[in-house]
């Protein structure tokens, strides 16, 4: 009696089967969107990489197809979060809405209708065994009191003491034991005959109510089959024909790698090739004659303010190879872009790859192909304190620009990539030590924790507190 409860527990169980599957499916989800992302950031970042690095040519295509197979395949596993979360989610959660029907006391429609039931199979079962319970046991105290008594009965017989009149009680209760005895054993009989009768309906009105919850959880176990099979559709991505062809072309953009066409391009650019800037003489003029120092450069951008910005590299312009006109650097800004959430009833806190990665990836190559070297050449010695205007200032005690100051620790806003030889390179988040104060052009002379000094950009820091 009440073993049917394991049989209502599984509706609940059903239920909660059904939120397990969508939390399963939803966190698969994630996985796709974190991986695309990934995908995403890890393209953008090394195709700016190799474009700037030191690589050229069908080589340099083929190094970036990776990049674009990455792109490509970031989209599709995008397109699997969405299948998963828009059509498989929501299917069972629906599905889920219309199975189970909640009470306004609390528990499933579905669930208080199958205990009603099995309760009202069971009640008149039930009840004709609580009285072949209480038969039996009235049957087996009888049979107690019985043995009691022929006990007595016996031992009296051999006590001399006992006069007749009670050795004839003792009788009597032995008698009257022998006749209950058969009296509860009748009663006992004729119940659990009764409870045999009605066992075949009661085992008809249990199963009928039993067939029901069976039918109720094969729709269950059939729609969860179905879900499963739509859910591995979305995730097979070798059925998908554009999943091959990314692969295809990504096959054929390298097979169209040519490196004795790499080497020809590299010799008519680079090489022997390439045109040539011989001296001509050339009238004096007082712009061409006049140098521009580092910080002279730098000042076109005084009127600037760099908010919420993040260095991301230079375009470095290719020195004029029909003129001896002054090759100016220019830097390239890129906003940064924050990651969207594709759930609207989640929030993810979790650093996106690239504020991580960035951190491990300073510099591929200190060379790079848009380079721009001067033309300026002398042949005395590089070490000369006096021949450099940088030295000079850095050991003048009366240079104004460089007036000595206690060194702060500070921690860096923006990336920055140096343009000189003399500036320092550093990430968003890197700590450094600031040795001289800011000067006129906003500039800042520091080490970094390598040992490397040089200037960079004062508002590209804060002081660590």
């Amino acid at each position: 009696v009440g073993n049917y409860k394991r049989t209502v527990k599984r509706i609940d169980d059903g239920h909660r089967l059904c939120n397990d599957l969508m939390n399963c499916i939803h966190e698969r989800a994630r996985i796709e969107k974190v991986y695309a992302q990934q995908l995403t950031e890890w393209a953008k970042r090394w195709k700016q990489l190799v474009e700037k690095g030191p690589q050229y040519g069908t080589v340099e295509r083929a190094w970036c197809a990776f990049m674009s197979e990455a792109e490509k395949v970031s989209e599709l596993h995008l397109e699997v979060k969405g299948s998963l979360m828009n059509e498989d989610f929501e299917k069972i959660k629906n599905w889920q809405k219309e199975a189970f029907h909640k009470q306004m006391m609390g528990g499933f429609k579905e669930t208080k209708e199958a205990e009603d039931g099995f309760r009202k199979a069971q009640k008149p079962w039930a009840k004709k065994l609580k009285e072949v319970e209480a038969a039996k046991k009235a049957y087996h105290a009888a049979c107690k009191e019985e043995k009691l008594a022929i006990s007595r009965e016996t031992n009296s017989k051999a006590d001399p003491a006992l006069n007749p009149e009670q050795l004839k009680k003792l009788q009597d209760k032995v008698e009257r034991s022998k006749q209950d005895v058969l009296k509860t054993k009748e009663k006992y009989e004729k119940s659990l005959k009764e409870l045999d009768n009605a066992t075949p309906q009661y085992m008809e009105n249990m199963e009928q109510v039993f067939e029901q919850c069976q039918q109720f959880e094969e729709k269950r176990l059939r729609f969860f089959r179905e879900v499963l099979l739509e859910v591995q559709k979305h995730l097979d991505l070798s059925n998908v024909a554009s999943y091959k062809n990314i692969y295809r072309e990504l096959e054929q953009n390298i097979k169209t790698a040519d490196a004795v066409e790499d080497l020809r391009w590299f010799r008519a650019n680079q090489g022997p090739g390439m045109s040539m800037n011989w001296p001509q003489f050339e009238e004096w003029s007082a712009d061409l004659n006049r140098t521009l120092s580092r910080r002279e450069k730098k000042k076109a951008s005084d009127g600037v303010t760099l908010t919420g910005i993040n260095q991301t590299g230079d375009q470095v312009s290719q020195p004029n190879k029909h003129s001896s006109s002054l090759s100016v650097q220019s830097n390239t800004v890129q906003s940064v872009q924050s990651s969207y959430n594709p759930f609207e009833d989640e929030e993810d806190t979790g650093s996106t790859v690239s504020e991580k990665e960035d951190n491990k990836i300073k510099n591929v190559s200190s060379y790079e192909k848009n380079q721009s070297y001067p033309t300026d050449w002398s042949d005395e010695e590089s070490n000369n304190p006096f021949s450099s205007t940088d030295a000079n200032g850095d050991t003048n005690p009366f240079d104004e620009d460089t007036s000595p100051a206690m060194e702060v620790r500070v921690r860096a806003l923006y990336d920055y990539e140096g343009q000189e030889q003399d500036e320092l390179s550093f990430k968003a988040g890197d700590e450094l030590t600031k040795m001289e104060n800011e000067d006129e052009q906003g500039w800042c002379k520091g080490r970094l924790d390598n040992g490397q000094v040089g200037l960079y950009p004062a508002n590209y820091v804060e002081p660590i507190q």
